[in-house]
């Protein structure tokens, strides 16, 4: 859904100048201070050949953010997992940057925490066997002492950079986060995840498609982000094909923005990043 091109000069909203910004790359300057956040999205094989299944939470309503709707597992980049990413080998971190590893660890933990499946680690039998690991992170025992009791190493290659999503400066309240989106391939291991009932309070499978139509049957409510790489991840067919697409488009943050339109006001993304829809009204858009 593109709405037709707009004079910059005409209108000197800054709606318009984060687009023109983000287009090209140069959004750094106009994005906000914001939570560093990590998300999973988990696809598992479908057995019946169809499309992938991802792990979807339902957040308790009382949230402050996104209450009542349904997410990928995720959470805020803790200082913990930032140290925990300074301390390890580079044979472990691959060279990446340490905020790049806290991210991809933060977001190892919280599944964890959330569902019960710990993922994106090596020396793990079972993924979903990791109840006494689970218990401690609640605990707030750190990641690294966890995995060091475990016998666990990080294995952040498994986790596929897929997007960065951040609010631009007109949305900068303080639940304004910086959300890195991560794909983890859980082939077509058993994976019975278990809710951890603080933050949600039910997690399911679907594929991105029938989460979309749960959401237009009004049977669960997803925020913009969620949608819009709900509707990127319904064009393909298994995680290789999504990770093919994902390399084809790298990371650059999304920066939404108010688009003013004759037919009405917009929530809005810069085109470029991979999404096959772009806008949606205002007014129906959920943004957490």
């Amino acid at each position: 859904m593109r709405g037709p091109d707009k004079n910059p000069l005409a209108k000197l909203r800054i709606p318009c100048l984060m687009r023109l910004m983000a287009s090209d790359g140069r959004n750094e300057a106009q994005e906000p201070e914001a939570k560093p956040a990590a998300t999973m999205v988990i696809m598992h094989r479908d057995p019946g050949g169809g499309a992938p299944k991802l792990l979807m939470m339902e957040r308790v309503r009382t949230m402050a953010f996104a209450g009542g709707a349904a997410v990928f597992p995720g959470g805020k980049v803790d200082p913990a997992d930032f140290d925990f990413a300074q301390a390890l080998d580079e044979d472990v971190t691959l060279g990446l940057d340490s905020d790049e590893v806290a991210h991809r660890l933060a977001v190892i933990r919280e599944t964890v925490e959330e569902a019960g499946l710990a993922l994106g680690l090596k020396g793990v039998d079972d993924p979903a066997d990791c109840a006494k690991a689970r218990a401690a992170l609640h605990e707030q025992v750190p990641l690294a002492d966890v995995c060091a009791e475990f016998g666990w190493t990080p294995d952040i290659a498994q986790l596929v950079p897929w997007a960065r999503w951040r609010p631009p400066a007109f949305e900068n309240t303080p639940r304004v986060f910086d959300t890195r989106f991560y794909l983890v391939d859980a082939g077509d291991t058993q994976l019975n995840a278990v809710v951890d009932a603080t933050e949600n309070k039910k997690l399911f499978w679907a594929s991105a498609q029938e989460t979309l139509d749960l959401a237009e049957e009004r049977k669960v409510k997803i925020i913009f982000p969620t949608r819009r790489n709900l509707e990127r991840l319904a064009q393909f067919g298994s995680f290789a094909e999504a990770a093919e697409h994902a390399r084809q488009f790298p990371v650059r943050t999304v920066l939404t923005y108010i688009d003013d339109r004759p037919e009405g006001k917009f929530l809005s993304i810069p085109d470029g990043h991979g999404y096959p829809v772009i806008a949606e009204p205002l007014g129906a858009a959920m943004r957490g």
